[in-house]
């Protein structure tokens, strides 16, 4: 079952974050800037390709750091949280399941989106993918989450086809979150992140534990989760580190395509905190 004691977290997190932003960087009136006619909201740290002409330069003398201005039109764009709902996400040897892990990080944006007044969609990446639309209210939230927690994750998906899909329902620049374990082929996903390479992208990939460290060691019987196929083998200490090289080695593969396609990747344990993971992919 997905926990709903992260949304008390999240009520807290919203507090932080507003204070935080309210105290350093905004001042006591709201200001126009000029040519563009936008109000602006806060402030962002500036990085690599922003429009230098964004900076402010007040801000700077203060804090000896570079802000741009965050616009309203900026601040209100529509997010996209897309959770791969194949049958490899419902596995887990801990307190969660990967999918339980993703939907509660999905519930977190969602949250934040209707506190924020702001167009929220989740959509569930299977053989039927599933489309669900938020309305700017905090009531959708426990919607959605009564909703999650009858979700039954089967089968084998095309991931790129799937995805492709849904991206011509994106009309205008937005944040994008894929939330998947990516235990797929890195042509697939190569091909489906750089579908989003003109957007906010997030690529958040959920592994238990026992996929990262494999500490199953002598005779065996595995079983695809996906398929259903089954293999008995002896697993050897070289057989195990091949293993765990050839993981990491996709991971890395995976993170190599998601910063190819200018977004930003998170690897999280379906052991790790999820208040810490959700405020360390908000706050990157």
């Amino acid at each position: 079952m997905i926990d709903i004691d992260f949304l008390s977290s999240l009520k807290r997190f919203h507090v932080i974050v507003n204070k935080r932003v309210t105290s350093s960087f905004t001042g006591s009136r709201k200001s126009i800037s000029l040519g563009r006619g936008l109000i602006i909201n806060d402030f962002r740290p500036y990085t690599p390709g922003d429009d230098y002409r964004a900076i402010d330069w007040k801000l700077f003398a203060r804090t000896d750091e570079f802000f741009v201005k965050r616009y309203e039109e900026e601040k209100n764009l529509t997010s996209h949280v897309l959770i791969d709902v194949s049958k490899s996400m419902d596995y887990g040897s801990g307190r969660h399941k990967k999918f339980e892990y993703a939907a509660m990080l999905a519930l977190g944006f969602a949250y934040l989106g209707a506190r924020n007044n702001e167009k929220f969609h989740l959509t569930l990446i299977s053989d039927k993918t599933r489309y669900l639309k938020a309305e700017r209210s905090s009531n959708q939230v426990l919607g959605f989450l009564h909703y999650l927690n009858k979700v039954k994750c089967k089968g084998i998906i095309n991931f790129e086809e799937e995805v492709r899909k849904y991206k011509k329902t994106i009309k205008s620049k937005s944040l994008v979150v894929i939330i998947s374990d990516f235990l797929f082929d890195i042509e697939q996903v190569r091909n489906t992140l750089y579908l989003f390479r003109n957007h906010d992208l997030r690529v958040i990939q959920i592994l238990d534990k026992t996929e990262t460290n494999f500490r199953v060691f002598g005779s065996v019987l595995l079983e695809d989760s996906e398929t259903g196929l089954q293999m008995e083998t002896y697993i050897s200490e070289s057989r195990r580190q091949e293993y765990r090289e050839r993981m990491y080695h996709h991971i890395l593969e995976v993170e190599k395509e998601t910063l190819n396609a200018k977004g930003k990747f998170f690897l999280f344990s379906t052991e790790h905190p999820l208040f810490d993971a959700f405020y360390q992919i908000v706050n990157t």
